[in-house]
């Protein structure tokens, strides 16, 4: 039987050049979230042939579709048997439209295959993401322009870098507590796992940020790291919700840092909304460009 591990940062280097090989637009093939999000998830992964097999939540819980270097329908056939001699029908999460078209020309009437619309990710053009330009986004206009208005001249955006790391902390920490008092926050604790994650290996996996500031405080931040080619992926971003514009001037701001620095990034993965039903409205209201669809696939006993 293959041996699968909880996924550490020694992990980074083979984990990523199998993705690589196989890019995709779908948040849940970032390094940096099947890291940070181990614990949440169960996460485990293992090395085959050249591939990168991801398992979730337990003995007789889901897999990732296998990427890297190789054949696709073998690894599949590899992650059938693990199932199977786990006495388990094999159970695919995150699995793409084109996953799906794949699995039945492969195998035909094998799969139940559903839409899970919680985990879809929303893709936003980074180029309207800079400007946040037409009637749609007017809104979003708006609240920047009153931002800018009531703090002329004391705000300051900056790219992360290590040693700001601990206020982007304090300042999380804060935060939490605030959305608690409102009763707003969702899995704290496997948030709160995911952050510690990132900011400890923040240079290491290649992480970009950005911290917003007014008279010299944090008031939002923002990281995230490249998914593909032309998709970066928004890992986590913190505003002050009672500071009108912070949202989208963090937003805007980074968009513009990531734009300038990643020439080759089309779009902004701002990831899924867990079926929160705020956060749904709120990644709607930027109006994604693209939403990329993910599919539980279950093989028939």
């Amino acid at each position: 039987m293959i041996e699968f591990h909880i996924p550490s940062i020694n992990d980074l280097d083979w984990a990523r050049a199998c993705l690589a090989a196989a890019p995709r637009r779908a948040c849940d093939y970032n390094f940096t979230n099947i890291l940070g999000w181990s614990e949440a998830y169960g996460v485990k992964i293992a090395r085959w042939e050249g591939f990168l097999l991801t398992q979730l939540k337990g003995l007789c819980g889901s897999y990732l579709w296998p990427v890297g270097m190789g054949d696709e329908q073998t690894a599949l056939e590899t992650l059938t048997a693990v199932a199977a001699e786990r006495g388990c029908p094999l159970r695919l999460a995150a699995v793409t439209a084109e996953d799906a078209t794949k699995l039945e020309a492969w195998y035909p009437g094998r799969f139940t295959i559903t839409a899970n619309r919680d985990s879809f990710d929303y893709c936003y053009d980074i180029e309207k993401m800079c400007t946040l330009a037409g009637k749609k986004l007017h809104g979003k206009r708006n609240h920047i322009n009153r931002f800018l208005e009531n703090n002329e001249g004391n705000w300051t955006f900056q790219p992360l870098t290590r040693d700001q790391l601990d206020e982007c902390r304090e300042m999380d920490e804060q935060w939490r507590l605030q959305a608690r008092e409102r009763e707003e926050e969702a899995d704290a604790s496997a948030e709160t796992h995911a952050f510690q994650s990132a900011t400890e290996n923040f240079e290491t996996l290649g992480m970009d940020g950005g911290v917003l500031r007014v008279y010299g405080e944090v008031v939002a931040f923002t990281m995230g790291s490249l998914l593909s080619p032309d998709t970066y992926n928004v890992n986590f971003e913190k505003a002050y919700g009672e500071l009108q514009g912070a949202y989208p001037m963090v937003a805007r701001e980074f968009a513009r840092l990531i734009h300038e620095k990643y020439p080759s990034v089309r779009y902004l993965n701002r990831e899924d909304d867990m079926g929160l039903e705020g956060l749904r409205k709120a990644k709607e209201s930027y109006y994604p460009d693209l939403m990329v669809e993910k599919y539980i696939a279950i093989a028939k006993e």
